[in-house]
């Protein structure tokens, strides 16, 4: 494997990702920000943040097995949230704990930052992901 996550002493302690990853490899893959929309442009869950992460991270693993990659390899996501509010932690980890079975989604999950937004680039998108990998 090409990536190690991790998270040292003296760091909070538990979070629902590691704080640390070191990746070994040459060949970089960077998902863009994917959202909650089918092949087609379809919305999915429209107004279900936990909904919308599933799909979202969905998407994400589709982008990286297309660079015959996977969740084992990336050393970092990054999730912007619409209009966030702590009180969306439970239905936003919910989101993530309902698909990271089917998508291999290591939990704790590598390290990852949640960015809170005023809007994304349509007003009925509340999440997207970016995903940064590494392969030999």
């Amino acid at each position: 494997m090409s990536v190690t996550t991790f998270s040292p002493d003296g760091l909070l302690q538990p979070v629902p990702y590691h704080h640390v990853s070191i990746g070994s490899g040459s060949r970089q893959i960077h998902v863009a920000g994917q959202i909650a929309r089918t092949a087609e442009g379809d919305a999915v869950a429209p107004g279900d943040l936990a909904g919308q992460v599933e799909q979202a991270l969905r998407n994400t693993a589709l982008a990286l097995a297309g660079a015959g990659a996977s969740f084992a390899d990336v050393v970092r996501l990054r999730f912007f949230v619409t209009r966030w509010h702590p009180d969306q932690m439970g239905a936003f980890m919910a989101g993530v704990q309902g698909v990271a079975a089917e998508i291999g989604l290591p939990l704790p999950m590598p390290p990852a930052s949640l960015i809170g937004v005023e809007i994304l680039f349509e007003p009925d998108v509340l999440v997207e992901v970016e995903a940064y990998a590494i392969l030999d």
